[in-house]
């Protein structure tokens, strides 16, 4: 595995030329998100608590924003956003608008399928402890690539082989995603505005782990 800045670098090289469509589409998911939130939250709110009467509506508003996160943010979130990036990384893809928003609905059932369960056992390991919840989010962490490079894996299988090829890798990613911090402290600062061109180059360096570690675990499983 190379170093933390071994990626930033390679991040970086591959943005060169093409951080005006990485940060449009930044600002188009987060639109989108945010539209879906604020709706949700707008309903919500309008309602009140204490009125027996309107209980069954909140639960009906919680239930529907589940709903709507499963079958749509999660699989923007995770499957799109993630896979724009790594196209741009491997392949020099910088139609990263279109991938982004096109990635999750294809083959779209098992986007959401693998997304709702990875983010299921995320959650119930954090209702143990919260650490085993974070360590179960790194492990997890390379579903949303996999997902889309092998579509023939069940769920299951996608989250396992995240789980196989994050082996030793767990500190090596969480200290990646630490050397950002300066950059997260700095984003915020700009009222978050800094963020857009933050996570394009947090995920395209994400996108350079993965392809190290697919190039480690395909070595691992031809020798062995």
């Amino acid at each position: 595995m190379k170093t933390n800045q071994d990626y930033k670098n390679a991040a970086l090289a591959a943005l060169k030329g093409n951080w005006a469509p990485a940060v449009l589409y930044v600002v188009l998911l987060s639109v989108v998100v945010v539209a879906i939130a604020g709706s949700q939250s707008f309903f919500s709110t309008s309602l009140d608590p204490t009125d027996v009467a309107v209980v069954p509506i909140l639960v009906g508003l919680m239930g529907g924003s589940l709903i709507v996160n499963i079958f749509f943010s999660y699989p923007l979130a995770y499957i799109g956003n993630y896979n724009a990036f790594r196209l741009l990384y491997e392949n020099g893809d910088d139609n990263i608008i279109s991938n982004g928003f096109s990635l999750p609905f294809k083959n779209y059932l098992h986007n959401v399928w693998v997304c709702f369960l990875m983010m299921l056992k995320i959650f119930l390991w954090t209702l143990l402890l919260f650490i085993p919840g974070i360590y179960k989010a790194l492990q997890y962490s390379m579903t949303p690539y996999i997902a889309v490079e092998h579509p023939e894996l069940s769920a299951l299988e996608t989250i396992d082989m995240s789980r196989q090829m994050m082996k030793g890798h767990v500190w090596d990613l969480f200290l990646l995603g630490l050397s950002f911090i300066g950059w997260v402290f700095l984003a915020l600062l700009t009222l978050g505005i800094g963020f857009f061109w933050l996570v394009p180059y947090m995920q395209t360096s994400f996108a350079a782990f993965y392809g190290d570690l697919k190039a480690e675990y395909l070595v691992g499983n031809t020798e062995a």
